[in-house]
C-alpha cells in the first residue's frame, strides 16, 4: 500500500469514527427523550403527574448511558481481544 493510500484509508476511518461518536450522542439524547415522552404520556393516562415523567427521564438516562458505555468501551475492548 502506498503512503497516499494509507493516508486516504486513515482519513476515511477517522471520518467514520467521528460519525459513529456523533451517532452515539444522538442516540443517548434520543433514549432520554423517548422515555421522557413515554412517562409524560403515562402520567396523562394514569393521573400521576409528574412521577412517571421523572421516572422516564431517569430510566432513559440509565438505558442511554449503559448503551453508550457498551458501544464506546466494551465493544472496542472485545474487538481488541480478537486481533
Amino acid at each position: 500500500m502506498s503512503p497516499d493510500e494509507k493516508d486516504l484509508h486513515r482519513t476515511e476511518r477517522g471520518a467514520a469514527g467521528a460519525g459513529e461518536y456523533a451517532g452515539v450522542g444522538l442516540q443517548f439524547g434520543g433514549a432520554i427523550l423517548f422515555f421522557l415522552f413515554l412517562g409524560n404520556w403515562l402520567d396523562g393516562k394514569l393521573g400521576t403527574r409528574p412521577w412517571l415523567l421523572l421516572l422516564g427521564v431517569f430510566v432513559g438516562f440509565g438505558a442511554g448511558f449503559l448503551w453508550m458505555y457498551r458501544r464506546l468501551v466494551v465493544i472496542p475492548r472485545e474487538r481488541g481481544r480478537r486481533r
